[in-house]
């Protein structure tokens, strides 16, 4: 069974949640990916599925859309999990890097770097 299931939030929609204590370190979720070539960002960025994709590739030149539970986490400037991506398994990796408590909400720093604190093409509701 997995750790984690999604819940709504309360105050910004659906989040992911842990379903028991997750450990520092933990790996919580592989998200298969399926990568759009860069000529289709023009066309993605018009549509909802902009706030759910992740950049991809050696130079991140490419789009990538999580599937299972990797586009539902939300974003955090003091994130509980860090993610990788696997070019070789095509996923993104999640890991925790703090102990998560059950029932806690399980939130990503969308800059790609937990500690990167840029602004986001939306207002931060922290």
């Amino acid at each position: 069974m997995l750790p984690i299931c999604v819940q709504d939030t309360g105050k910004y929609g659906r989040g992911i949640f842990a379903t028991r204590d997750i450990t520092n370190g933990e790996l919580i979720e592989q998200s298969p990916v399926i990568v759009s070539a860069e000529s289709e960002w023009k066309y993605l960025k018009k549509t909802i599925l902009h706030d759910y994709c992740f950049s991809w590739g050696e130079d991140y030149e490419l789009t990538a859309l999580a599937l299972g539970y990797g586009s539902l986490f939300n974003h955090s400037y003091s994130p509980n999990v860090m993610y990788i991506y696997n070019m070789d398994n095509q996923t993104i990796d999640f890991y925790a890097i703090a102990d998560i408590q059950m029932g806690e909400e399980i939130t990503i720093n969308y800059n790609d770097d937990s500690e990167d604190k840029s602004p986001l093409w939306f207002d931060v509701l922290e």
